[in-house]
């Protein structure tokens, strides 16, 4: 392609090779001068090139596209006369002369930066070796779970990368035929001879490793011959013994002999095992075969230690001791609640797994649990458990939600549980014991010792300096796996780049539930040609939802983050991964579920002694304030909206190798000493569709594996995925078939192009993409932005393959904007179909980014028309644990327990769920001191039915407060929730309007107000002046406001469209669990409104300062002891739980609850 525009190899200065089109505008705006120009590839055309020129402030884009003889023409409209060149420096020499038919004349090129790298800069490894390490023969290498075995690259000559992917070396030595014994033959051909030796010796050199690998498959086949017939085949037999050498005619004719018989002997198998299968069906029923595997560790019954958690409005005494016991038999299927009494008595009652409704976690008091029970027919219990700590919390839902996997009727899963380990081997072979990275133990966020031992459906182990061989290090992975959890897990891919590897190994009983396994690399070393840096990457399906996984090795040394974040952007582009179809977008958007992680060797930003004066204090938040990773995802030049759990465990680089307890800095290197400051080099970060499920549950380092200066790095997760759906009812029919209709689209796009735009819509539940017809208006108050404008008319109606709810819930659709003149996207973004569900149209607001840079943002309304016969749908396993974020607001300076009586409620049976409508939340209890003015609560209208959104787990809440008064009353389904995400935790989002003082604005990283950055600020004019007028029903549904310009020029759009937020997704029960809920919190909201605020601590602040103990009141408070009706019950061991542990004020405090009697 080069060749045929850039003769003699010597690109002109005004031809920038790969540059982006954003890029291209860039350098166009800087030059600022009519007539100014530059050539780059083509973002849509292999082979073609796109020709830039600045005019009026406008880049006009010419596209330059070769034919079949390679001459290149620019492309014209219908009847102008096509000018064809040999080479691209001709063309653009015609188009310096006026008149030529573009813009304007082509009078300043503007040549690309030149690249400089000194010997200081080059990239080489962070381990002890100055120069980097070689690389295997074979430089990349992979296999998938479908390959036979495993095998290491294989020694031959270095050849080129295309023909290094050649698996038997055919490619290099056919090339050396052709360079030189080809002119032998030649010769002998002309003196007559009738054969050719050379090309002879050549075909059976590259033949060789076939003849050993049939003879490898004809051995297993006859022992898988024998199972079924007892007699060998004497063909078979007869070429397994064949030992004397041959001479190069009779070994092709052998090799040719083996594949025929290979070819009967794999007929012969089937007809054998189908006889003897048909005996064996005939015959007695056998008892069934032992596996050759050990059966996998049945999980023993485990039991938590909780208190009851009891509501200030139930008046009925609940007798004295508040102590239970939760044993869950996960094997049995059963959860035992036991509530102990002090004279030793026991009351107990067994829930099976199906008469556990729901799970429901309080998100103010995070070891705070509600657990919906079915009592009887149209009945329900919730109780209210307080666990010793949230992570036993954690532990008691992973149980329980393991349990209801177990013995759920599904024949497919809703959840899988996923390990992701990244560790920088330091090129040194691991220590023999490494279980304690597998199981997720040491510094940070850990797993319970309850849940440790329980075995992940997928794990995924990225590594980097790994001197081990392919084939060695997957075994070694998979018999460490088999020593602590007695699963013999298949391997499903491995990749491996020089020392980068990644592979991913999976339980037996899913093997056959992955498919479309892709593998690929990506070298980002010195001049992008050494693969001691770069990417390796698998993907694939699991049943219905798509997995990418990305370890990558980035650019080592303090001062290279420009550097590092180009080896991101060149990943992200390069890595040829999933649906090849989804080509116009990038791997960030290409999947349900993308994990990337790896030594990404992003430093802190911070002078040595104080880095290591708060690790040592364990103070990380202002570590982590300078870690240039964070820096650099808050301006948005990298990980744009990923996702990564909070980071609680000591910088993992660089450790004194044998010790975790002290940090080496110095390092000797040829241009002089270089400090390598302890840093997070080591990472995991995730982005997912919105409206999907991801809970991170562990993520920290071990601190006993001291082979290499990296600590191992883990992460735990739990995923929703979904099941290939297959409908009962078949294909759609015109009468009952589901449409996705669009009413109106507008795009803001970052481009100074003032052409015409086209949308393009991908999803798998259409057969094909669809297109729109070019926008019909657009307009611009900006330079750099334009504002484009589809109508109804514009935009086609999508029909999905399949019509039921069930199975439109789970779909998303990708939308690439793209222009007329070059075809190229401006922008890609993806929206979820669940909240779009319904008869009257939705509204949906969210970024469009390209090439992992924002480039604007879109909006618009849309349907999705679902037949009223597809309408059937169940919960999923992850809908099953809801959030409870609206619980009634705590004191001031105190965190009391707060509670909830346990009584039994009927169930709603007179609505039946429609489908269509989104599950509506439990209304939010009153705040204890609402501002003056406020609505009597009893008054207020219910709260906003709730979108679920993104299942992150890792973010700052966006409280809805901010929202509701910001966007107009538009309701939480209205808009589609973006998926904005920052480094960080949090917990999850509000689902509905809080009180005005408890919606402060959005946070950023540093805790400030959220902002794009400085390019994306000049947005604010033109976003400013969009008409967001209401929706058209009468005006119910209000538009988003248009955005706040900040100072300094920054942009902050609306929070609801914008905000970082990762929390779990709002499920809620289904609706007659629902409703019971309802009646339980409308009762006790109007029971503690009459109650009046706070009236129960001041009863028991004025008790204890009246005998001078009011150093007890918050500890009784704490523990939920806070009236002084129910103190008449509290016990000496009640009173030593709460603080007093002083005998005489004990005996005071009982006698004065005594005389209050």
């Amino acid at each position: 392609m080069a060749g045929a525009g850039v003769p003699g190899g010597s690109a002109p200065p005004w031809y920038h090779r790969d540059l982006s089109r954003a890029g291209a505008e860039e350098l166009l705006a800087r030059a600022g001068r009519d007539g100014s120009f530059l050539v780059r590839d083509s973002e849509s055309v292999a082979g073609a090139y796109a020709l830039c020129v600045l005019f009026q402030k406008h880049v006009h884009t010419y596209r330059i596209l070769p034919d079949d003889e390679d001459f290149l023409a620019v492309q014209t409209s219908q009847g102008v006369q096509v000018r064809r060149f040999k080479t691209l420096s001709e063309l653009i020499a015609l188009y310096l002369q006026p008149n030529q038919g573009l813009v304007c004349t082509l009078l300043f090129a503007v040549e690309r930066e030149k690249e400089k790298e000194s010997a200081e800069d080059r990239d080489y490894s962070d381990g002890e070796d100055e120069k980097p390490p070689l690389p295997p023969r074979s430089g990349s290498s992979s296999f998938s779970g479908s390959s036979v075995g495993l095998s290491p690259g294989s020694p031959g000559p270095v050849v080129p990368e295309a023909a290094a992917e050649s698996t038997n070396g055919l490619t290099s030595i056919s090339h050396e035929y052709l360079k030189g014994s080809y002119t032998l033959d030649l010769e002998a051909v002309k003196a007559g001879a009738s054969s050719l030796p050379h090309l002879n010796k050549t075909l059976v050199t590259s033949c060789k490793r076939l003849h050993s690998e049939v003879d490898k498959v004809l051995a297993g086949l006859e022992i898988l011959s024998k199972v079924f017939d007892q007699q060998s085949s004497p063909m078979v037999s007869k070429i397994l013994q064949q030992t004397a050498p041959q001479s190069g005619e009779q070994e092709l004719e052998s090799l040719v002999l083996k594949l025929s018989v290979l070819k009967d002997f794999l007929s012969s198998i089937e007809k054998k095992a189908l006889k003897a299968l048909q005996e064996m069906s005939s015959a007695t029923p056998a008892p069934p075969a032992q596996p050759l595997s050990r059966k996998a560790k049945s999980i023993p019954v485990q039991t938590f230690e909780v208190k009851l958690d009891v509501t200030l409005g139930d008046l009925t005494k609940i007798g004295k001791s508040q102590k239970y016991t939760l044993s869950v038999d996960v094997e049995g299927g059963k959860l035992v609640v036991l509530k102990k009494q002090k004279d030793s008595q026991e009351d107990w009652n067994t829930f099976t797994h199906d008469k556990i409704r729901q799970l429901i976690k309080s998100q103010r008091v995070q070891n705070k649990l509600g657990i919906v029970f079915e009592k009887e027919k149209d009945k329900t219990q919730r109780k209210d458990f307080v666990f010793v700590s949230a992570r036993k919390r954690e532990a008691f839902c992973q149980l329980l939600q393991l349990m209801k996997n177990k013995h759920s009727h599904q024949d497919e899963p809703d959840m899988i549980s996923i390990f992701i380990g990244t560790w920088n081997m330091g090129s040194v072979p691991p220590p023999k014991s490494i279980t304690s990275w597998f199981t997720s133990k040491g510094l940070g966020k850990t797993l319970d010792e309850v849940t440790v031992s329980i075995p992940h459906d997928i794990y995924v182990f990225g590594t980097q300096e790994n001197s081990m061989g392919d084939k060695e290090w997957v075994d070694f992975l998979r018999a460490v796996l088999k020593d602590f959890t007695e699963i013999e897990y298949r391997p499903v891919a491995m990749q491996s780049l020089w020392n980068i590897k990644v592979v991913v190994l999976v339980k037996p009983e899913h093997e056959n539930r992955i498919s479309h396994v892709s593998t690929s690399s990506v070298k980002t070393g010195i001049a992008n040609t050494l693969g001691n840096k770069g990417a390796v990457g698998v993907s694939f399906m699991f049943n219905g939802t798509s997995f990418g996984f990305v370890n990558c090795h980035l650019t080592s040394g303090n001062e290279k983050t420009a550097r590092r974040n180009q080896n991101y952007l060149d990943i992200l582009r390069l890595l040829s991964l999933g649906d090849k179809q989804l080509s116009s977008f990038d791997i960030s958007l290409r999947f349900t579920h993308l994990f990337w992680f790896g030594d990404l060797n992003y430093r802190l930003d911070m002078d040595i002694q104080e880095i290591l004066n708060y690790i040592s204090r364990k103070e990380f938040e202002p570590l982590l304030k300078v870690d240039q990773l964070n820096l650099e995802k808050e301006k948005h030049k990298v990980f744009l909206r990923f996702a990564e759990e909070e980071i609680t465990f000591p910088p993992t680089y660089r450790y004194e190798r044998g010790s975790r307890d002290t940090y080496v800095w110095h390092k000797q290197k040829p241009t002089g000493v270089r400090t390598n400051v302890p840093s997070w080099c080591d990472r995991i970060l995730w982005k997912s569709y919105p409206e999907t499920h991801v809970n991170c549950n562990a993520y920290g380092c071990t601190d006993d594996i001291m082979t290499s200066d990296h600590s191992p790095v883990f992460g735990s997760f739990e995923v929703g995925v979904t099941s290939q759906f297959v409908s009962k009812k078949g294909l759609s029919k015109s009468s009952d078939q589901a449409y996705i209709e669009f009413e109106s689209i507008e795009a803001i796009v970052k481009t100074a192009s003032r052409t015409k735009f086209f949308i393009e819509f991908y999803s798998t539940c259409l057969e094909e993409f669809k297109k729109s017809f070019e926008n019909d208006s657009q307009s611009s108050d900006n330079i750099n932005f334009l504002k484009v404008q589809w109508s109804s008319r514009q935009l086609p109606t999508l029909k999905p393959i399949l019509s039921e709810i069930e199975y439109l819930q789970d779909q998303h659709l990708l939308l690439t904007v793209k222009s007329l003149d070059g075809y190229e996207s401006y922008g890609e973004c993806v929206i979820a179909l669940k909240s779009m569900i319904g008869s009257t149209a939705q509204q949906f607001l969210t970024y469009l980014a390209h090439r992992g840079e924002e480039t604007g943002n879109i909006r618009g309304s849309m349907k999705v028309r679902v037949p009223a016969e597809r309408m059937g749908t169940r919960e999923r396993l992850y809908e099953w644990i809801s959030v409870d974020k609206d619980e009634a607001a705590a004191g001031k300076g105190k965190a009391p327990l707060g509670a909830r009586a346990t009584q039994d409620y009927a169930k709603s049976a007179g609505r039946k769920p429609t489908g269509a409508e989104p599950p509506a939340a439990p209304p939010a209890k009153p705040p204890e001191e609402p501002e003056k003015g406020s609505a009597p609560l009893a008054a207020r209208p219910p709260r906003p039915t709730p979108r679920h959104l993104p299942g992150r787990g890792c973010a700052e809440p966006i409280q809805a407060g901010a929202l509701s008064g910001a966007v107009g009353g538009a309701t939480e389904k209205q808009l589609q929730q973006p998926r904005l995400l920052r480094a960080g935790g949090g917990p999850p989002p509000a689902a509905g309007p809080r009180h005005p003082r408890q919606a402060p604005r959005p946070q950023g990283q540093g805790g400030g107000p959220r902002t794009l950055p400085a390019p994306l600020s000049r947005m604010a004019k033109t976003l400013s002046e969009v008409d967001y007028g209401r929706g058209r029903e009468g005006g119910a549904r209000g538009g988003p406001p248009p955005p706040q310009l900040l100072g300094k020029g920054r942009l902050e759009l609306p929070p609801r469209c914008l905000h970082p937020d990762f929390g779990r997704p709002l499920a809620f029960p289904p609706h007659c669990i629902r409703e019971s809920i309802e009646e339980d919190l409308a009762e006790e909201a109007l029971c503690q409104a009459g109650r009046g605020a706070g009236a129960g601590e001041s009863s028991v602040g004025e008790w204890l300062r009246a005998m001078g103990l009011e150093r007890y009141e918050q500890g009784l408070l704490h523990n939920g002891w806070d009236d002084l009706e129910f103190l008449s019950d509290i016990t000496e061991e009640d009173l030593e739980e709460a603080g007093v542990l002083d005998p005489g004020h004990k005996r005071v405090l009982l006698e004065s609850l005594q005389l209050r009697k």
